[in-house]
């Protein structure tokens, strides 16, 4: 078994890691493999989840392999872990979860997963093991360290290879900012949590960062002064904040629409648990938060009206 050589930036990719880039609506894949063990870090958004069962069956043929061991999830937003229940029918494989997200997968608990109050799905499944902070696991031929990353979502992990200086970052940090910061629209502490995270992803020797969304990239202090500049103008106002994270939530369910009428798209605007909290934290009635959700999107250029109907604009 032989893997490809492939560089990013000034950076020689190990071997035994195929990255997945994917757009919205899924996160990025990574395939991690050895003949010990195969390895797929996040599943991508339901769907989407035959491409993502092609990408991980055609990469296992070019590389004479047969099997998945394991998925697993850095947190369990959508885009991360709807491809989850596709892959443990299709391949028999494990899935870990963080430690975290055990009882509320468990039960399968919409009021503790995220997936309803973000007016989002999510197929069930069943978690078989669990990814402990401060414990080590084995992906493909090489051990990742286990790292909390709060802020983004509070149960989040890293994950980070010591050896070849690799971060896994899911959204704690992409190469131009981080996730929305979800805790801090449903009345929980976030951007502590965030500015902790990036902290400690620059106390670490970090050559490499594969983020949940976007291109690997390799000037990790440039975007961790992008991140904390994103992070001041967001924390110095709590409804800037807030705003943007209802911004970024219609546009991903746009963008799984493509194309929708706008009395389903007030509908479901005034069913979705978080952009009701942040329709009184900012103090408007259901008609004016709408109107404005929808006119915010269409005057960023992403996304039109037309014929009654508002429609994604790349």
């Amino acid at each position: 078994m032989k893997a490809l050589e492939k560089r990013i930036g000034n950076y020689l990719l190990p071997p035994g890691i195929e990255i997945f880039e994917r757009g919205w609506l899924s996160a990025n894949n990574i395939l991690l493999f050895s003949e010990e063990d195969v390895s797929l870090v996040d599943s991508g958004y339901c769907a989407h989840q035959q491409m993502t069962v092609d990408l991980v069956t055609n990469t296992l043929k070019q590389h004479g392999l047969n099997k998945l061991n394991k998925v697993v999830n850095t947190h369990l937003h959508s885009d991360h872990c709807g491809g989850n229940a596709v892959l443990s029918e299709v391949f028999d494989c494990e899935i870990w979860i963080p430690e975290a997200e055990a009882i509320a997968v468990r039960d399968w608990s919409e009021d503790l997963l995220s997936f309803q109050q973000l007016g989002q799905e999510c197929p069930s499944f069943t978690h078989h093991a669990l990814l402990v902070p401060g414990e080590e696991i084995l992906l493909g031929s090489y051990r990742w360290q286990i790292l909390a990353a709060p802020g983004h979502d509070n149960h989040s992990v890293m994950l980070y290879q010591e050896q070849h200086q690799i971060l896994i970052s899911a959204d704690a940090l992409w190469e131009e900012g981080f996730g929305v910061i979800f805790p801090e629209l449903w009345g929980e502490s976030g951007f502590e949590e965030v500015a902790q995270t990036l902290e400690l992803i620059e106390g670490l020797p970090v050559a490499l960062v594969i983020p949940g969304h976007g291109k690997p990239f390799t000037d990790v202090k440039k975007s961790i002064e992008t991140a904390k500049s994103r992070l001041d103008y967001l924390s110095s106002d709590a409804d800037r904040n807030a705003r943007h994270g209802a911004k970024v939530l219609l546009k991903y369910k746009l963008l799984e629409w493509r194309s929708q009428k706008l009395a389903v798209v007030n509908q479901w605007i005034a069913g979705t648990p978080v952009l009701e909290n942040i329709r009184k934290q900012l103090n408007m009635s259901s008609e004016a938060f709408q109107a404005w959700l929808v006119e915010a999107l269409v005057k960023s250029k992403a996304a039109v009206i037309e014929n009654g109907f508002l429609m994604n604009q790349d």
